[in-house]
């Protein structure tokens, strides 16, 4: 077993930092959390976003082309969150290069978390293949990410 901690969404840890107020508990990921195996973030809240928060996804691409400023993230009001969310990523794989980390579990589908799926940007629930925000930065600084287990449920992330 690696030694290191592995990042992990706050939403799983059971913290109440979703965009609806609300967590989405993990129990495997509690307890790493409890026993000092996991280090939660929440980059959407580290980038000063309040929770709750309007739903928001990503237009335009995929949350390696919200770094690159070719895709936005566009919240349900049609505001554009992406510096943010930009800067919470940042201020999330920063701490991950200061713990030494080399592994992540982060949250199905969200514009920050998401792992090979994304919602598409029309907030209508579809999906379309991608990373989130924080997953893409995750990924370029060498980072291993991979989504929760058993995140099949549709519901918005």
């Amino acid at each position: 077993m690696n030694a290191r901690p592995v990042l992990v969404s706050s939403c799983l840890a059971g913290m109440p930092c979703r965009y609806d107020g609300n967590a989405r508990p993990d129990p495997t990921i509690v307890e790493a959390v409890r026993a000092g195996r996991a280090i939660p973030a929440c980059a959407e809240q580290l980038g000063d976003l309040p929770t709750p928060r309007p739903p928001a996804e990503i237009v335009g691409g995929d949350g390696g082309d919200v770094l690159d400023g070719t895709a936005a993230v566009i919240d349900i009001h049609g505001k554009d969150v992406s510096a943010p969310f930009v800067r919470g990523a940042e201020i999330v794989a920063d701490i991950a290069a200061k713990r030494g980390i080399t592994e992540a579990v982060l949250q199905a589908r969200s514009p920050s978390c998401g792992c090979g799926t994304v919602y598409d940007g029309s907030h209508s629930g579809e999906l379309v293949s991608g990373d989130g925000v924080l997953t893409a930065l995750l990924k370029r600084r060498g980072i291993r990410v991979t989504p929760v287990r058993g995140a099949r449920d549709p519901e918005r992330s």
